[in-house]
């Protein structure tokens, strides 16, 4: 293909490539919510959230068969990701799914998760690889005096969550807040996820950024009227593919919130 490209040409490709994004308007910023995997760590969720479900499944199995459990569970994230009606948690969600479709008592749940947590998670650290940049990424945003926020896809209890972000070197960091199961309502990308959060920041829609890698999960909070960030380094396209106000690497966007000298 090259061999048939004139010099004009392989310029042009190559001015393409290595163009600069276009700056970001900071001016009215004052709150950045990030996406976790694939934006700040680097994990394969399609092998992830299966193992996940068939060995939290495996602690259950003092109180229903773990085989039923797995497929209950699955559905129950499954329901999560749609389109769900916002007059619940999430996790009550999948409590009363539990209860419908095992009989599972909700404090029978709570002890297997437990004993997931403290005997299987750790397994699954070697799945997860931070990004060098991402703790920079997001330092960078609290020296502006802006607010951060964890937008993960709330699927996972808080102590997941947590330690996936250990395991990234981003523990210590000062999410407020983080969706997990426990509190949100709805997951990317219902527009309730980004309305129940804006509300809880009390901010309007263009005062807070969404930095993700996923062109429909994370871009749909341009839908609700927020600015958009799209990191390329690990991007997934999802139909329907929607704009970003930018996109670019996690070195570019660092470039962003820390200028260097003119």
């Amino acid at each position: 293909m090259w061999s048939r490209c004139s010099p004009l040409c392989y310029a042009l490709v190559m001015f393409n490539f290595t163009s600069p994004p276009t700056a970001l308007d900071l001016t009215p910023v004052q709150a950045v919510m990030f996406d976790l995997d694939g934006t700040l760590i680097d994990v394969d969720m399609q092998i992830f959230v299966p193992l996940y479900l068939r060995r939290l499944a495996g602690r259950l199995e003092p109180y229903v068969d773990p085989r039923r459990a797995v497929r209950t569970l699955r559905a129950a994230v499954m329901a999560m990701l749609g389109d769900t009606t916002g007059e619940s948690s999430l996790e009550e969600l999948l409590r009363a799914m539990l209860a419908e479709e095992l009989q599972l008592a909700w404090p029978d749940y709570q002890k297997g998760l437990a004993a997931f947590c403290r005997e299987d998670l750790p397994e699954l650290q070697s799945m997860v690889k931070p990004h060098p940049l991402a703790r920079d990424l997001v330092e960078a945003c609290v020296e502006r005096g802006w607010r951060v926020i964890l937008a993960t896809n709330p699927i996972f209890p808080r102590t997941v969550i947590d330690a996936r972000l250990a395991w990234g070197g981003l523990d210590g960091l000062p999410f407020r807040p983080v969706t997990s199961y426990e509190t949100s309502r709805h997951c990317k990308p219902h527009p309730g996820f980004f309305r129940d959060l804006l509300a809880e920041l009390e901010l309007p829609p263009r005062a807070c950024l969404m930095v993700g890698n996923d062109t429909l999960h994370d871009l749909a909070a341009g839908r609700v009227g927020m600015p958009t960030c799209l990191l390329t380094t690990w991007r997934i396209d999802r139909e329907p593919v929607l704009p970003a106000i930018w996109e670019g690497s996690h070195q570019a966007l660092l470039e962003q919130l820390r200028p260097g000298p003119a």
